[in-house]
C-alpha cells in the first residue's frame, strides 16, 4: 500500500507533493498529541475511579485511533 502511494506521489507536482506530505505529517503529529492527551486523562480517571470519565474518554480514544 505504501509503495503504491509513493509511486503515485512521484507523479505529482513537486510543490504540491511537498505540501501534501507536510499536511500528512502535521495531521499525524496532531493525532498523536490528541491520543497521548486522552491516554493521560484515562490514567487520571482510573486513578480517581471515575467510571463516567473513563467510558467517555475510551470512546473518544476510539475516534482518534480510527
Amino acid at each position: 500500500m505504501e509503495n503504491n502511494m509513493l509511486n503515485e506521489m512521484d507523479r505529482v507536482d513537486p510543490n504540491l507533493r511537498d505540501e501534501m506530505l507536510a499536511e500528512l505529517f502535521l495531521d499525524q503529529v496532531i493525532n498523536d498529541f490528541k491520543k497521548m492527551k486522552i491516554l493521560k486523562e484515562i490514567d487520571h480517571s482510573l486513578k480517581n475511579k471515575d467510571k463516567e470519565a473513563f467510558l467517555r474518554l475510551t470512546e473518544e480514544l476510539k475516534s482518534v485511533v480510527c
